[in-house]
């Protein structure tokens, strides 16, 4: 596939992705949807969210249990996206009948494998016949030696590029995660050829949660933060694929930023990152953060606003679902811009952005708190 095809592909799965969101309500229904199918893997990244175990914990949903989860995701009548994760999902062995299930309700179906030797060529059109769209693997560092180290994994980088060069052989959409952190922080400009070299649609750029085995040391400064995000905003503007920045909302507020000064005054709609901002007509459309247009489920049920934000309001083998998302105090708050605190509360940008609420969490023990890795000053600041 050419170049100018990619980024063709790419424009036109990001103009329908926005599309969906201007019409989303993230009040009835969310966007994605990430269900951990399970916790097993046979990794031990020195970031995983989910804290993950080599064996299967026997509280895993059964497979009538994930099924009747499947058919309560597709009652929130949006068709969203279901990213079926882990641990590394491929664990599972009754994986390619849950997404075909899933499919067959009207979800819209990606994959997180490990870069293991599970997902072999016959596998991988297995899912893609199954009804995957798109598979997403980790790509931590353009250099083997300091991917495998972050992965606790020799092999893993060489892995991880065979993999995703086979997904393309067997007609899968691929997607490059990139968490970025102290050890990569400085080399992220290197990842570009191996993203293009692959002919990923997307790069989801992760910025580090302090949540699972992910240390609060390991996270790079606000300065930090605000120079990558700078530098993907002009990277976005020549690369032949999406770029998405995750758990990094404040994203959104740099370009928007940046399309102010480029537009000298004048009024500017800017689509991407997730969400639409429509600046001259002061309509802003909100974009997905933990609980608010995004639910993630647990291995064993749990119901919880992200992987980034483990906080439990309910378990799907005893509550409803789409009740839960829809009604629950600590959805409900986290839906509520009036409810965030400190600088995040008080932000021009606050409705597009809201900060990541899980960092908020991770390291305050506030989910309601001002995002710590945030650099900007609001106006109504006063320092106290």
């Amino acid at each position: 596939m050419t170049s100018s095809n990619l980024s063709e592909r790419a424009a036109a799965e990001r103009n329908a992705s926005n599309e969906r969101m201007i019409h989303a309500d993230f009040d009835l229904a969310p966007f994605t949807i990430a269900w951990e199918v399970t916790r097993a893997c046979a990794y031990a990244c020195v970031h995983c969210r989910a804290d993950a175990q080599h064996k299967r914990d026997p509280r895993e949903l059964s497979t009538a249990e994930a099924k009747a989860l499947i058919e309560r995701l597709a009652a929130f009548g949006n068709h969203p996206i279901l990213v079926f994760t882990g641990g590394d999902p491929m664990m599972r062995p009754d994986l390619f009948e849950l997404i075909a299930y899933a499919t067959g309700q009207g979800l819209r179906c990606s994959l997180t494998p490990t870069a293991t030797a599970l997902p072999t060529k016959e596998r991988l059109e297995k899912v893609r016949e199954a009804g995957i769209r798109r598979i997403a693997l980790s790509l931590d560092a353009p250099r083997p030696e300091i991917h495998d180290n972050f992965r606790q994994v020799p092999g893993s980088w060489q892995r991880t590029m065979d993999i995703l060069h086979r997904a393309q052989d067997v007609g899968l959409s691929v997607q490059v995660n990139t968490t970025v952190s102290k050890h990569n922080v400085d080399i992220l400009h290197e990842m570009i050829p191996f993203i293009q070299e692959v002919n990923a649609v997307q790069w989801s750029v992760f910025f580090l949660v302090p949540t699972g085995r992910a240390q609060i040391e390991n996270m790079i400064s606000p300065e930090q933060h605000e120079k990558v995000f700078n530098w993907l905003y002009d990277l976005s503007q020549s690369a032949p694929f999406d770029i998405k920045a995750t758990a990094a909302p404040m994203y959104r507020r740099v370009a928007i930023q940046r399309k102010r000064l480029e537009a000298d005054g004048k009024p500017v709609t800017f689509q991407g990152a997730g969400f639409q901002y429509a600046d001259g007509l002061n309509r802003p459309t909100k974009g997905v953060n933990d609980g608010n247009g995004f639910l993630f489920i647990s291995h064993i049920g749990e119901i919880q606003p992200s992987g980034f934000l483990p906080l439990t309001a309910g378990d799907v083998r005893t509550s409803d679902v789409v009740d839960v998302y829809r009604h629950s105090k600590l959805f409900m708050d986290l839906r509520d811009p009036e409810k965030i605190k400190g600088r995040c509360g008080i932000c021009e940008f606050r409705d597009v952005c809201g900060g990541q609420r899980g960092r908020a969490y991770g390291v305050t023990g506030d989910y309601l708190e001002t995002d710590p890795a945030c650099a900007y000053i609001p106006k109504q600041f006063n320092g106290s």
